[in-house]
């Protein structure tokens, strides 16, 4: 059995620096983070969920590009 705590809508809400609406409508369209359903009305996430969420969201950046006619 794992020894984490599930985070509310609120809490996971706040993790992710989204406001509760967002986070909702995200789950609605299924593409938010994977959450668990306890109930009709409840629903968690679990902490490892929330950062894949976030690093399947992450985007590199590239090196800046050099104007035309630019010295480097």
């Amino acid at each position: 059995m794992r020894n984490e705590a599930l985070m509310s809508q609120r809490e996971a809400a706040r993790y992710l620096g989204l406001s509760e609406r967002t986070l909702e409508a995200h789950r609605l369209r299924r593409t938010g983070p994977r959450f668990v359903r306890i109930s009709k009305r409840c629903v968690r996430y679990r902490g490892e969920d929330l950062d894949s969420f976030v690093d399947a969201h992450t985007v590199a950046t590239s090196t800046p590009r050099v104007p035309n006619g630019a010295q480097r």
